[in-house]
């Protein structure tokens, strides 16, 4: 394993999105924070990238100009701090313009760190707060069929 996967959890894994357009200053438009591990960075990076193509490619488009069209107006996702580790767009993006992605392929959105569930949500209230919300008005009736 390289040093890049061994990163320590408490820092966490940080992707940057970079806008191609320039429309924003230093071409940087953000970086999310705090995903579980390099894994996560990658797939949400490249999930990220073959959306941002997606939504440049237009019908009848050529695979050149698919790429033109993301390089001037498409965002690129870099993570950070991964070095050879980290997945690069510039590795798929021939195979992205030649093929266009799935829903799932270019849902970046369902494995963004800043969407998921923290442990307490999953856990659900303590028996104490459960208790002290029960209320028998809240019970709704079971019909049998």
């Amino acid at each position: 394993m390289s040093e890049a996967t061994d990163k320590p959890v408490a820092q966490g894994w940080n992707v940057r999105i970079i806008d191609h357009s320039g429309a924003s200053e230093g071409d940087t438009v953000e970086e999310v924070k705090d995903f579980m591990d390099l894994a996560h960075a990658n797939a949400y990076a490249r999930a990220y990238v073959r959306d941002s193509i997606e939504r440049c490619r237009v019908p009848g488009a050529t695979n050149k100009e698919v790429l033109e069209s993301w390089f001037a107006f498409g965002e690129n996702a870099e993570v950070l701090d991964a070095g050879d580790d980290a997945w690069k767009s510039s590795t798929e993006l021939e195979d992205f313009a030649a093929n266009p992605a799935t829903l799932l392929e270019r849902d970046w959105r369902s494995i963004d760190p800043r969407r998921l569930v923290d442990d307490d949500e999953i856990a659900g209230p303590s028996e104490a707060e459960d208790d002290a919300d029960w209320d028998d008005e809240d019970m709704s009736s079971v019909v049998p069929h």
